[in-house]
């Protein structure tokens, strides 16, 4: 465990066992990663326990997350994606000086587009959710809920982009364990909050709300004290925050694409949510997909982590300027995630009904409905790591266009044949989650010609000063 959890150097990501090191790199990622979804898990649970209100509130809190995904996903999307092309290269290329000027750069721009949106959505709140929603006790608990988040706003993106940065580095373990106390902490409070135990009152999913600004704002004051003093060779200093143009430039050029692709994603979904909750039966249909949707977050889990190792190997890899390396790299990583989604979808598969009773104890119907879902939509999962992998590796590599643009359209899929299979075929929720699967297939296939072109070969880094590893 200790040689796990222990960051690799340099020269192992670049020149030691693919797969040991992929694992080094992603296992405290993975952790994390548990962390946050027994957050998620127990959220859910708590929420669904609230007496008279279960399925609306966690209906609520499943439209939530694209309204809020959709106004901050541009910049979020934006900082992350060239950050962490930026520092893996540069520190690839033995540059890091260049590595801690680009993370310094990103984090003045996250800063103050979290002020500036968190202001906005605030304010933009009542008016959408009105627009998506149609049952009035769902969208008051949603805006509710997004107004206070909001007002977090900040809290909410530091910690990703100072994830993204030490994760180019090779450095999971200290996100694991500044990331991973925030959640712990949301988990104790939770049910405080939400069900009012002790001397709070029952505060429902307002307080599910405060808990997790109250915790995002805890991990981003230790990340700000941790950065301030260094960490490796990585630290915030005040001459290398004024913006310049240089960086910017790099910065648009790796990031744009990515920022933009998540956008128009997020609002997709919001589409998609709004779809769902039209169905005959949407806030059971919704809550059942929400509960649903945190089970696949237990199983994205794995595959986050290799994502994750393989995207710091291949952007460390292509600045170095070892191609093979990163030939390597990829068909290890692909073979890895796609084995790991076909053992998870038998097992989620078969204890589908056992696994949402957890969340929704109240609701049968919501239960049927998630399971349902889970029946029709894991037989994709396997083609779905294919995709997985290649967002992967063309992060990595800091060409983003080419999966920003498979993305979109797997969202477009599910919108137009969910549409239509739900509403002019009649089908209701199956059309819509068929629709979802299909898409999953189709960006699983035509993934396979984008990793094996030689686009994402290409650094986006200036080669001198490179020291390559020998």
């Amino acid at each position: 465990m200790r040689k796990t959890l222990k960051t690799p150097s340099r020269e192992e990501i670049l020149s030691g066992p693919a797969l040991r090191t992929m694992a080094r790199i992603g296992f405290p990622a993975i952790l994390s990663s548990v962390i946050l979804a027994i957050y998620n898990l127990t959220d859910a649970a708590w929420l669904g326990r609230l007496p008279t209100s279960g399925a609306a509130t966690l209906a609520a809190i499943q439209i939530s997350w694209p309204v809020m995904w959709a106004i901050i996903a541009f910049a979020l999307s934006f900082g992350s994606a060239a950050v962490t092309a930026l520092v893996a290269q540069h520190v690839g290329a033995g540059q890091p000086r260049q590595a801690n000027e680009a993370m310094n750069q990103l984090f003045a721009v996250v800063f103050l587009a979290g002020f500036v949106l968190g202001i906005s959505g605030y304010f933009f709140t009542p008016p959408l959710v009105d627009a998506l929603i149609t049952d009035a006790e769902v969208a008051t608990q949603a805006s509710t809920y997004l107004r206070v988040i909001f007002l977090g706003l900040p809290t909410m993106m530091l910690p990703g982009l100072f994830l993204s940065a030490l994760s180019a580095t090779g450095n999971t373990v200290t996100p694991l364990l500044v990331n991973g106390g925030g959640t712990l902490l949301n988990i104790l409070i939770d049910p405080l909050l939400i069900l009012g135990w002790g001397p709070f009152p029952r505060m429902g999913i307002f307080g599910a709300a405060i808990a997790t600004v109250v915790a995002q704002g805890a991990a981003t004051i230790v990340f700000l004290a941790l950065f301030s003093k260094g960490i490796g060779d990585l630290r915030l200093a005040r001459h290398a925050l004024r913006l310049r143009w240089r960086w910017m430039w790099k910065a648009l050029r790796i990031g744009f694409p990515a920022g933009a692709g998540a956008s128009l994603m997020a609002l997709g979904f919001m589409v998609l949510m709004g779809l769902i909750e039209r169905l005959d039966d949407g806030k059971f249909a919704l809550a059942g997909y929400g509960a649903a949707d945190r089970i696949f977050g237990l199983l994205f889990i794995a595959t986050e982590g290799v994502g994750i190792g393989l995207t710091t190997m291949i952007g460390q890899a292509l600045g170095a300027g070892l191609k093979n390396r990163a030939r390597e790299l990829m068909r290890k990583g692909v073979a890895a995630l796609f084995a790991i989604l076909v053992v998870e979808t038998i097992f989620i598969y078969f204890l589908r009904t056992s696994l949402l009773r957890i969340f929704i104890p109240y609701d049968p119907e919501a239960v049927a409905e998630g399971a349902r879902f889970i029946q029709l939509f894991a037989i994709s999962l396997p083609l779905l790591g294919i995709y997985f992998a290649a967002d992967a590796v063309y992060g990595g590599a800091g060409w983003n266009v080419p999966m920003t643009v498979l993305g979109v359209a797997r969202l477009a899929i599910r919108i137009a044949v969910g549409w239509s299979f739900a509403f002019l075929l009649g089908m209701q929720a199956d059309g819509i989650w068929i629709a979802m699967a299909i898409s999953n297939g189709v960006c699983g296939v035509v993934s396979i010609p984008f990793l094996v072109s030689g686009r994402w070969q290409r650094a986006r880094i200036q080669p001198e000063d490179r020291t390559t590893v020998t």
